[in-house]
């Protein structure tokens, strides 16, 4: 990395409990292209100062996360599609003062639905209904699936999310089942009240054929290792993360990395 300089550009995160995830991935790929840029992650006491701040600072781009997807809507000036579709946002980018909301969550989830060849006649009960929920109903809704039931601990969010993409819902998973089980709640997420709870009972997992985390950090969160040793396929939180921050590290410096560096990165984020 370079010394820090007055010409480096800046990028940032904004989240409720940070991790060293988007950190490392960008400032390894920052210094591996040769790019004045640095990278650093922030815990806001204030989403509107912070904001004002990326505006008013020049910071080039703005990682957005849990729980603040779809409060900084707000506080941008205009919606890209991917954003407006789904009302949440993870990205946003700031060309001289203008304000621009992505969402590369969407994305993300979209490919590893497809990697993982997850048919779209699978049965899936996805828990949670804040912002990251909405981009994961969404990519399972184009994707073609169709019984799908949201879980939610907040009743008029959980209907809302549901309706919106004419998907069922339910107060909990309780002793629901179904072929694909995903988490899209802080549950079991290193720092949290429950970073060591299982965010589905153990008779969900052992139905299931995937199971799938939203949560990055721990990489291996309760839910993960308990589907491993289910021999389940597994789909973790430190997967997404990779995909989307690639779609951002896209947005912020114009530059798409090889397929080399990408895993060069994703390694670095392993190792931390």
């Amino acid at each position: 990395m370079p010394i820090l300089n007055k010409d480096m550009t800046l990028c940032i995160s904004l989240s409720a409990r940070p991790s060293n995830n988007g950190t490392r991935f960008h400032n390894f790929l920052y210094e591996e292209l040769g790019l004045n840029w640095i990278y650093k992650a922030f815990a806001p006491t204030d989403l509107r100062d912070a904001i004002a701040g990326v505006r008013g600072l020049g910071i080039r781009g703005c990682a957005v996360s849990m729980p603040y997807k779809e409060d900084v809507i707000a506080l941008v000036d205009k919606m890209d599609a991917s954003a407006s579709a789904i009302d949440s946002v993870n990205t946003i980018v700031n060309d001289s003062g203008v304000l621009t909301a992505y969402n590369t969550d969407y994305t993300a989830i979209a490919q590893l639905i497809e990697r993982n060849s997850i048919s779209p006649d699978a049965t899936v009960l996805l828990r949670g209904a804040g912002g990251m929920a909405k981009a994961t109903a969404a990519a399972f809704r184009d994707a073609g699936f169709t019984k799908v039931t949201i879980a939610a601990r907040n009743e008029e969010a959980g209907r809302a999310l549901a309706g919106l993409y004419g998907f069922g819902w339910q107060a909990e998973p309780g002793d629901s089942t179904a072929d694909v089980i995903v988490n899209i709640t802080p549950i079991g997420m290193a720092g949290g009240p429950e970073a060591d709870a299982l965010s589905f009972p153990e008779t969900a997992i052992e139905a299931a054929k995937v199971v799938f985390d939203v949560v990055a950090l721990p990489a291996e969160t309760p839910l993960i290792k308990a589907g491993r040793a289910a021999d389940k396929t597994v789909i973790s939180g430190a997967e997404v993360a990779t995909i989307q921050a690639l779609e951002q590290f896209v947005l912020y410096t114009g530059i798409t990395p090889t397929a080399a560096q990408v895993s060069a990165a994703e390694a670095f984020v392993r190792e931390q």
